[in-house]
């Protein structure tokens, strides 16, 4: 008979032990639409292409970006405190993981006491000093009956592969903004070429106005305007040396080095704006980063409402401690020494001020919150989608826009020059047709680096080449 009721006990532990008191979960239901409105007939989005998985950078073809991305990875310090918090998080698992385990342990411990004479209850020929000599290991189980253990384990690995999802999403920003960066600081240098061979222009122009005027041939007014126009030319030389200078140093911190030591040459020629598939736009949760983190944490906000309501529900832990004790050393490990216990412990709180109930409020609270943050998440990946789309789109038609205008400045110059020579017009048409050109020139460069810049936020909005493995 006791037989059949320690097996029934043992059996309903068993089909107790597979119970969750968390409530079943799905993903918070977000719209997604079926294409992305900004696509147009410019961009490929066949499904199955995706951007390198590694490496996503090399699509332009740089060598100095080739070079300077892996280095974000080995020294950026905002990526290392990233990939510790990773590590916290991984090790938050285990230590939670660890709670569906036995506890073992052994505990060894040797006294000499002294008892008072006139201690209470004395025994008569009890020693006034004795040993006591005790050697016991334990073996220690709580049984997880309502699934709080196996609800905690489940939420701290929902939080390490947010973390680890959070890693993928920091480094991928560092990369974007490493490249974008290069491709400012490319831009300028590429400007900056522009305007020293335009200084030199000007500095001849502004020679030929002066041997003009000695020879009669040109106004005070028209050496002055020449002289204004070398002088503006090489105030914007030093400030876009300036704005390169701020972009190397953006870029020594980016990669982990001193901006003090740190030095790029001059970028020879901008790479061209690549071809980046979009793929559908029902893919695009599965290939952000911060989407699958947002994700993992409804998950484990979800998981923690089981562990607040499992604490209305008992808890259940075997013991079994077993060992030798005697009073002294030589029989010490002897069969009259031994010593054991083994039992069942029940626990429940009956009344605690209503603690419990705001434990599951907050676990509830917290799932909302996280639903919310989770929806705002995939909102904003869409909207910069979007919006890079859109400017991809945009700058290609000022690009051409801006080709078409310097084709007609250069013309434009050629042509007051031309009569300038023949003494049909005043400087002052030379010199707005020159400030025409050379802002021509300016505009479609920054163009060009606006463009390769938009590229590499929409590879940053489309998750870089990163994929969600579990999906």
């Amino acid at each position: 008979m006791a037989d059949r009721l320690l097996a029934v006990w043992l059996g309903s532990i068993a089909l107790l032990a597979g119970c969750s008191l968390a409530p079943s979960y799905r993903a918070p239901a977000v719209p997604v639409p079926a294409a992305f409105r900004e696509t147009g007939a410019w961009v490929d989005a066949v499904p199955a292409d995706r951007l390198p998985r590694d490496g996503w950078w090399r699509v332009y073809g740089d060598a100095t970006l080739d070079r300077l991305e892996p280095l974000v990875v080995r020294a950026n310090p905002d990526l290392a405190a990233a990939v510790a918090r990773h590590d916290e998080a991984a090790a938050l698992f285990d230590d939670a993981h660890a709670a569906l385990l036995p506890t073992v342990g052994i505990d060894a411990e040797t006294d000499r006491d002294r008892q008072s004479a006139r201690r209470p209850l004395r025994g008569s020929g009890q020693p006034d000093t004795y040993e006591s000599n005790t050697l016991e290991a334990g073996f220690g189980y709580d049984v997880d009956l309502w699934g709080k253990v196996r609800n905690a384990v489940a939420a701290g690995r929902d939080d390490a592969q947010a973390a680890d999802d959070d890693l993928a999403s920091v480094r991928l920003s560092l990369q974007a903004g490493v490249a974008s960066t290069y491709f400012d600081l490319a831009g300028l240098d590429r400007e900056a070429d522009t305007l020293a061979r335009t200084i030199d222009t000007y500095r001849r122009a502004w020679q030929l106005t002066v041997s003009r005027h000695h020879g009669g041939l040109a106004s005070g007014l028209d050496v002055s305007r020449a002289q204004t126009q070398l002088a503006l030319a090489q105030a914007r030389a030093s400030d876009i040396a300036a704005r390169r200078a701020l972009d190397e140093h953006a870029i020594a911190a980016l990669v982990g080095e001193s901006a003090s030591t740190f030095s790029l040459p001059p970028v020879a020629a901008l790479p061209g704006v690549p071809s980046i598939p979009t793929g559908l736009a029902s893919t695009l949760l599965e290939r952000r980063p911060d989407v699958a983190a947002a994700e993992r944490r409804v998950a484990a906000a979800n998981a923690r409402i089981g562990v607040a309501r499992a604490a209305y529900f008992p808890d259940l832990s075997l013991g079994l401690d077993a060992g030798f004790q005697s009073d002294t050393f030589s029989p010490w490990l002897a069969a009259p020494n031994e010593i054991w216990s083994i039992g069942p412990r029940l626990a429940m709180t009956l009344f605690d001020g209503g603690r419990r109930a705001a434990g599951v409020r907050h676990a509830r609270a917290q799932f909302d919150e996280q639903g919310a943050r989770y929806r705002a998440v995939v909102l904003q990946a869409f909207r910069e989608v979007e919006d890079d789309l859109a400017q991809l789109h945009r700058l290609g038609d000022e690009s051409d826009q801006a080709d078409a205008a310097l084709v007609a400045a250069r013309h434009s110059l050629a042509l007051a020059m031309s009569r300038y020579r023949d003494g049909a017009v005043s400087y002052l048409d030379v010199v707005t047709a020159q400030t025409t050109e050379l802002d021509t020139q300016i505009a479609a460069l920054d163009v060009d680096a606006r463009r390769l810049q938009a590229s590499v936020g929409l590879v940053r909005a489309l998750g870089g080449g990163w994929h969600d493995a579990r999906s």
